[in-house]
């Protein structure tokens, strides 16, 4: 069962009967299952509680609510679903730093205080990185283009994923971020909006912007900023890909140099992962941008890197890459490779949250925007994400955990992002990128 199909049942349950033991048995006898309950109220003659169904789909849950409605007693009084009330009123807040209780604490937030703060941000404007929200501050931007998988909704309906990854960047990092959909289908006029409102952010994250739109856009920004433009879903992705890749190699007792690598779809993950595969030193990477070009540049291959289109990938293919090879099918709604066909892979991993080895741009962009900020990074480099990636390896080489079903570390994991934010602060100052020392 999962969260994506769930409902929340508000109903009234008749004090001292067995109606609401009968309610449960009537949600598992369906197939379904309880995720917890909460009592709302309670009167001499009734209690009202908050049921949370999981069902396998929209229709199931559906089904349940109607077998509940029909039992004697019970009374249905709404149904909320449960991913709609977790994104009521949006999933982020602002909230001040410092109070505002006295005379003394306005005059000193606001005027005539501040103006002591903005002569000295007038006077030097680095002090802004210090003196304001800027250090520690992230753009979310999309044009909605390529939305998680569902195409292009337009800019307004990209604004629940842009809060969800500044909701990541907050709880797993401490990074302020700070959604922006832009209503804009040219990038070059993207581009010249977001230079021009970046002041008071200290980095760009680009999310959900079709290619080949989003590598224009990642370009421009970049040569046009001196502050990071980090694509999540290219270096993002990427990034987790080879920490994926390098672990899976290990379990088979291979290295990245020995290995042939067939890297498929279009879409900047697989096509930053490519980039990061050469550089990691691959002995031969293969790209393949079309579904039919897959079945030949995967003969004889090592690993298979792939966001292509669900069930591109068959047992025929399988067969006929190397002994023992590593797999990432990472297209959506469903893999490129189907669970059921799996059987001759060695490491398999998807996209999805509910097989091992789940692949996704989280494992890596908090951590990377927790380093990049820490140094006050100028930009984003190659070696930054290089490093990103065998830090998130080396989470599970650090746990001692590795096997053939465990080769990227949990999301939640308390080591992925300080060893993240380390490697990528580090690095950054190497490249020359970094106005701060390591803190």
């Amino acid at each position: 069962m999962s969260c994506n199909a769930s409902v929340i049942v508000r109903a009234a349950f008749p004090v001292g009967a067995d109606s609401l033991s009968s309610a449960m048995a009537a949600i598992t006898k369906a197939g379904g299952e309880v995720g917890g309950m909460d009592t709302v109220r309670s009167t001499r003659d009734a209690i009202t509680r908050d049921v949370v169904v999981l069902g396998t789909d929209d229709r199931h849950c559906d089904e349940m609510v109607s077998t509940l409605r029909g039992i004697p007693g019970i009374e249905v009084l709404d149904v909320t679903n449960g991913i709609f009330r977790a994104h009521e009123g949006g999933m982020l807040t602002m909230r001040s730093r410092v109070p505002v209780r006295s005379r003394d604490d306005l005059s000193m937030a606001y005027t005539p205080g501040v103006a002591r703060v903005c002569m000295a941000i007038h006077d030097d404007p680095d002090r802004a990185w210090d003196l304001t929200i800027k250090g520690n501050s992230v753009m979310v931007i999309s044009d909605g283009s390529a939305l998680v998988g569902q195409g292009d909704l337009g800019p307004l309906a990209s604004l629940p994923v842009l809060e969800g990854l500044s909701l990541f960047m907050r709880e797993l990092a401490g990074v302020d971020a700070f959604p922006l959909p832009i209503d804009l289908d040219d990038h070059t006029a993207m581009a010249d909006v977001v230079v021009k409102i970046s002041s008071v952010f200290a980095g760009v994250h680009i999310a959900d912007i079709a290619a080949p739109g989003c590598f224009a856009l990642k370009d421009a920004l970049a040569s046009a900023l001196d502050i990071p433009v980090l694509h999540g879903d290219a270096e993002g992705t990427a990034a987790a890909l080879l920490a994926g890749v390098l672990n899976g190699l290990r379990v088979t007792g291979r290295t990245i140099g020995d290995t042939t690598i067939c890297v498929a779809g279009p879409g900047p993950g697989p096509t930053a992962f490519g980039r990061l595969a050469e550089a990691a030193g691959a002995r031969e990477v293969r790209m393949a941008h079309s579904d039919e070009a897959v079945h030949d540049l995967v003969r004889g291959a090592d690993v298979y890197v792939g966001a292509s289109a669900p069930g591109s990938l068959g047992r025929e293919d399988v067969a006929a890459m190397a002994a023992d090879p590593v797999v990432f099918a990472l297209s959506m709604p469903g893999p490129d490779l189907d669970p059921a066909d799996a059987g001759g892979v060695a490491v398999f991993g998807t996209g999805r949250p509910d097989l091992p080895n789940q692949v996704n741009s989280t494992l890596a962009f908090p951590g990377m925007w927790r380093g990049l900020l820490d140094v006050r990074a100028t930009a984003l480099s190659d070696h930054a994400v290089m490093a990103a990636a065998h830090a998130i390896a080396g989470v599970v080489a650090e746990e001692g955990a590795m096997a053939a079903d465990y080769v990227v570390p949990s999301v939640f994991s308390t080591r992925l992002v300080p060893l993240v934010s380390s490697a990528v602060a580090e690095a950054s100052r190497q490249a020359g990128c970094a106005r701060l020392a390591i803190p």
